[in-house]
């Protein structure tokens, strides 16, 4: 897809794979009901207004649960704007390729998370697409619908008129409900701590490609404190940028503050609950002073992004170590490895 392997010597492709740029990013006038501004949205829309694409596979909300994912082929520019904002839940993406190469579709673009964009990449050759555009988002810790749910439950006493929600680059969780009311919830405030311990799947908790690489663009949140983060890898990539033109502003990524010691409690936490020990709780009156100080000292930008890759490399080597030990010599890539052994060898 990207005309060459990872590059394990560049610290840059070690962390977010092979690429040409990497952008903070924003739409100058942001789209209604997104779920930051609109990128993702917006470039789905562009390929079908320039007919460069038949179809968009991509999710949409269910009809009886706004927060549960359903596959969709999406034909008219029109009625992209339906399947904006996020799902959690599992659901099968990719069981709609057989059906729309069937209707004719031929050149098609997905929107789609790292084990999806994989299966797709496996998949591709064997279907023989005229044309394949694939935007991808980072990974984000999957679980069923119903236990999303029950995680709403415990932060709100109104779940159900939830609209949105989104873990920031602040480190806070932003809540919005339909009477157009926000709440704000810091991370150290989250309940994580009582959560089930199979809330999050082994297939989410060893995760190996967080940045979604073999994506010809990914779009996210973690390098761009506050705005949207692209990791243009290709040409392809490259076109869909060109195909916002003005609508998109591209500045660097910020790149502050020092990941390591909140890499070190993440790292001892996960280390502590794949033995069966409870969690270490931080005491309540103490959790303001703390996510004040993350706010002010914590990495930011680019040191936030690779904070969360880190935390991710680490995450997939403790649990599938402890239980699928015989996996790890071909579940766990090179670079994963390389990122994942310093943070474990420091003392935590």
């Amino acid at each position: 897809m990207h005309g060459a392997q990872r590059a394990l010597e560049d610290p840059s492709q070690l962390y977010f794979g092979p690429h040409q740029a990497i952008w903070r990013a924003r739409l100058r006038q942001p789209l209604a009901g997104a779920q930051w501004t609109g990128i993702t949205t917006r470039m789905a829309e562009r390929l079908l207004e320039e007919n460069l694409v038949d179809a968009v596979l991509t999710m949409k909300p269910a009809a009886e649960d706004r927060w549960r994912p359903e596959p969709v082929l999406v034909r008219k520019p029109s009625d992209i704007a339906a399947c904006r904002g996020m799902r959690m839940g599992y659901a099968p993406l990719l069981s709609l390729i057989e059906p729309a190469l069937a209707q004719g579709i031929k050149r098609l673009a997905v929107i789609g998370i790292p084990c999806q964009v994989y299966a797709l990449r496996a998949l591709a050759e064997q279907y023989g697409f005229a044309d394949l555009w694939v935007i991808g988002t980072p990974c984000s810790d999957n679980t069923t619908t119903e236990n999303f749910h029950l995680f709403l439950e415990k932060l709100t006493e109104t779940p159900q008129t939830v609209s949105y929600l989104e873990f920031r680059a602040d480190y806070q969780v932003e809540l919005r409900f339909e009477d157009g009311r926000k709440k704000l919830i810091p991370f150290l405030q989250l309940p994580l701590a009582d959560l089930p311990a199979d809330f999050f799947p082994l297939t989410c908790r060893t995760c190996v490609d967080y940045v979604n690489a073999l994506s010809d663009i990914t779009v996210g949140y973690m390098g761009g404190e506050g705005q949207q983060w692209l990791v243009v890898r290709n040409a392809k990539g490259q076109k869909l940028v060109e195909l916002l033109g003005d609508e998109l502003v591209l500045t660097k990524p910020t790149d502050s503050g020092n990941r390591h010691a909140a890499v070190r409690g993440f790292v001892e936490n996960t280390q502590r609950a794949a033995g069966g020990l409870p969690l270490r709780r931080m005491p309540n009156w103490l959790r303001p002073v703390v996510g004040r100080l993350m706010t002010w000292f914590g990495p930011k930008g680019m040191e936030f992004a690779r904070a969360r890759i880190e935390m991710k490399a680490a995450e997939t080597v403790i649990h599938l170590s402890r239980e699928l030990p015989a996996k790890m010599k071909t579940m766990v890539p090179d670079h994963v490895r390389r990122v994942a052994e310093p943070v474990l060898l420091k003392k935590t």
